[in-house]
């Protein structure tokens, strides 16, 4: 069983930035395609981004892109969301999760963190 525990949440101000860490256990990291979701309240949970297995190949929702950057550690087991130039619409619950493919990644989910950006 893969267990995903998110960590780097927190609150800033408009325009800071955060870096999330979805630290991973249980099974095999590098096989495992990776991406990042987020829900705020109200809303339903929405793609932010994902990364290959070996992190050569990344993808973005347009109201990311350019501002975070995915990136995965293979040694480490561990995920990363680099976010900058943050906007009070970013906050939310952000998730991470595993899957076998770029379509396919709900197979394990965190637990989530929370982001909170301030105007």
């Amino acid at each position: 069983q893969v267990q995903l525990v998110e960590s780097g949440g927190g609150l800033v101000q408009a325009g800071g930035s955060l870096r999330l860490s979805c630290a991973t256990s249980g099974g095999t990291f590098s096989s495992y395609y990776m991406g990042w979701f987020r829900q705020a309240p109200g809303k339903e949970r929405e793609f932010v981004s994902s990364i290959s297995w070996s992190g050569a190949i990344t993808n973005y929702a347009d109201s990311v892109r350019g501002r975070f950057t995915i990136s995965r550690d293979n040694a480490k087991n561990t995920l990363y969301l680099q976010m900058d130039s943050l906007k009070p619409e970013d906050t939310a619950v952000y998730y991470c999760a595993a899957g076998s493919s770029k379509r396919k990644l709900d197979d394990y989910w965190g637990q989530g963190t929370q982001v909170t950006v301030s105007s």
